[in-house]
């Protein structure tokens, strides 16, 4: 049991809590959860001013945010919601987090929505703490998309030139994580998720399996969500299964190392506004055909072994499936900028993979 000191475990059926790691208080999921599961974390955590940090959308058409707004009301614990996040995380919104997050004098900060309001909450933080020379604050996420940005410890925004740029520092994951499965019904039935840690270097066989059963049950789950978008056990199904797809992993080591598809997807998504979700649904399936073609013999093994629990439903085939089919054409990304991007993406023109990421690219245009 070496190692298991620290690490707790509850559950019934869809709904319970984990905790594991010096950094990582508790994940705590089931539909209807957010009313028991953030004054727990506040208390462990021990914030006791929160600014909530979300996206203009999910504040102004849904009631997600204010239903969080009076969890920490009744607590005393509301210092203010900043919903001026959008999409990619422009730096320029960040900046206005953090003077708000001052202002209000917030010691928290609870982030609720996709990976954008997730990393940028981690930025804001990042920034905080570069300017005070104090401790990291805490954050605790609650995401209501499928990007899993709430395990990583990497916060990617928009610097003003318009590129995808990183910040990452193990105090910088999330402290707390909710996973009520009743405040993804707003969510778009676009987004989705990849899981690219069965071609990651240096990911260990154990989160490896894990990343078999995640994606065998997004495989399952996305095609009964999006027939039936209002069942709640579906998608906390969905909501595990991406918690599965990324965690635990010791993010010194890993995090954002070789994760081709990933890095495609933020070269593409802050230079032409294109969703991240959308730039997986492009990239990740003609990316996995090409790491069958040049991974290791180790690692070729994994990427059967995909086949194995995919059966008959390749990648492109569910993106297709869901409705999710676009092209680089559609998001006016001009066929002139490929070469630039693949640099980006690989490092080097002089990299031996780069002429078969332009290929990959070119293949994302109509034909």
């Amino acid at each position: 049991m070496s190692g298991l000191e620290n690490t707790k475990f509850e559950s019934s059926s869809l709904k319970g809590s984990y905790a594991w790691t010096e950094t990582l208080k508790g994940v705590y999921y089931g539909s209807g959860s957010l009313k028991t599961a953030l004054p727990k974390l506040l208390h462990i955590v021990g914030g006791t001013k929160a600014l909530i940090v979300t996206g203009k959308s999910l504040y102004e058409k849904t009631d997600v945010v204010k239903r969080v707004e009076a969890v920490l009301k009744e607590r005393q614990a509301y210092g203010g919601t900043f919903h001026e996040i959008r999409q990619h995380s422009p730096v320029a919104d960040i900046h206005k987090g953090l003077k708000v997050f001052e202002d209000v004098g917030a010691d928290i900060i609870i982030s609720v929505g996709g990976g954008s309001p997730i990393d940028a909450s981690k930025a804001i933080l990042y920034f905080h703490q570069q300017k005070t020379g104090g401790e990291f604050l805490k954050q605790i996420a609650i995401p209501t998309t499928l990007s899993a940005a709430e395990y990583t410890e990497g916060a990617g925004y928009t610097n003003e030139e318009g590129s995808k740029v990183l910040v990452a520092n193990p105090q910088l994951a999330p402290a707390g994580i909710i996973l009520d499965a009743e405040l993804t019904l707003a969510t778009p039935e676009w987004l989705c998720l990849h899981s690219e840690n069965l071609y990651r270097p240096f990911v260990p066989p154990p989160i490896k399996h894990l990343c078999y059963a995640a994606l065998a049950d997004l495989f399952k789950y996305l095609p009964e969500s999006k027939a039936n978008p209002e069942a709640i056990d579906v998608r906390q199904r969905l909501q595990i299964a991406s918690w599965m797809s990324l965690w635990p992993l010791k993010p010194e080591k890993y995090s954002g190392a070789g994760l081709l598809s990933h890095t495609l997807g933020h070269k593409l998504g802050a230079t032409y506004n294109i969703p991240h979700g959308i730039t997986s649904c492009l990239t990740l399936a003609p990316t996995v055909a090409l790491k069958a073609q040049i991974a290791s013999e180790e690692d070729k093994e994994w990427l059967s072994g995909v086949l194995f629990h995919l059966r008959e439903q390749p990648t492109g085939s569910l993106v297709k499936n869901l409705g999710l089919q676009s092209n680089l054409e559609e998001y006016k990304v001009p066929k002139t900028d490929v070469p630039k991007i693949a640099e980006l993406a690989v490092g080097s023109r002089d990299d031996p993979t780069y002429p078969q990421v332009v290929k990959l690219l070119e293949g994302l245009y109509p034909k």
